[in-house]
């Protein structure tokens, strides 16, 4: 979650590239979107079975993930 705050897409992939859980596809949509890459973003959002809101959006994307990956920690 931090290097998506940071915008460290790069490192972020690294790191959920490797699960496949519908919160890992999220989380991997918003690494594509961090990127520009938005058509392999929206595949990612589908995985994830949440509507895909756009670049515009990102921010906000990245503070709810956060929040859904305390939830899922905790």
């Amino acid at each position: 979650m931090d290097f998506l705050a940071a915008g460290d897409w790069q490192q972020a992939h690294e790191i959920v590239q490797e699960h496949e859980s519908t919160l890992a596809a999220w989380l991997h949509g918003i690494v594509h979107t961090l990127e520009g890459d938005l058509d392999n973003a929206q595949y990612w959002y589908r995985r994830a079975q949440r509507p895909f809101g756009g670049a515009g959006v990102v921010q906000t994307e990245i503070t709810e993930a956060r929040a859904a990956v305390a939830r899922h920690e905790g």
